[in-house]
């Protein structure tokens, strides 16, 4: 899949970012943590090398890149292959599902979506997390998109499209939050984390998958 494909081939240089970037990478997680509700039973989708569902202490991960899937296992994730739009697990398996980064590299992230809401339990939730193609950070990736060697085929998202695919897809209480006001690269200190959008480079939105009428009525 060409928009996987330098993950699995640069997958020690993808996870090594982190280790020369812990100011930008503590402010993502930050971001996250501010809205993760945890759960028995979690999930992150494309989960990658693992670097936020161990912090977060996400038991399950998916994803395509075998490479990453390595990196994910040795910290402790128990992780399967596949897709976004395809998830490998039964429905309303999970009380929480992540993704990060991940719905500008599906093919269908509308799909994508639709394949978190119906692994997750009703009341469940799903945070993603994603550069905000509007933003200073996002323009500037957009602009150097053709030598980016992992976002070179990537489909940035704006948040405002975020919002219109959760709740086309069911999704409702969306939470947001934002950070990465300063270019990552040269940040010495984690930047703020502040509700809404339209500033930050990263944004956050937690979304719940509504009780259907069978889980009011038991309640």
């Amino acid at each position: 899949m060409a928009r996987t494909a330098a993950f699995d081939q640069l997958a020690d240089r993808y996870d090594a970012w982190f280790e020369r970037h812990p100011a930008a990478y503590a402010s993502e997680l930050a971001a996250i943590r501010a809205v993760w509700p945890g759960g028995d039973l979690t999930l992150e989708i494309g989960v990658g090398t693992g670097r936020f569902a161990a912090p977060l202490g996400i038991r399950y991960g998916v994803d395509p890149s075998p490479a990453m899937r390595a990196k994910a296992q040795q910290r402790g994730i128990t992780v399967l292959e596949g897709v976004a739009e395809a998830l490998p697990f039964p429905d309303e398996t999970f009380d929480a599902a992540l993704m990060v980064t991940t719905l500008c590299f599906t093919e269908d992230p509308e799909q994508a979506l639709r394949e978190a809401y119906r692994v997750l339990q009703p009341g469940g939730y799903l945070v993603v997390g994603f550069i905000d193609r509007t933003s200073a950070l996002g323009q500037r990736y957009v602009a150097l998109q053709h030598t980016h060697p992992f976002y070179r085929d990537a489909r940035l998202l704006a948040a405002d499209e975020v919002k219109h695919l959760l709740q086309t897809v069911g999704f409702t209480n969306l939470n947001w939050r934002q950070t990465l006001f300063s270019n990552p690269e040269v940040l010495q200190q984690a930047d703020p984390v502040r509700e809404g959008y339209g500033e930050g480079g990263f944004v956050v939105v937690c979304a719940r998958r509504p009780l259907d009428l069978k889980h009011r009525r038991a309640r």
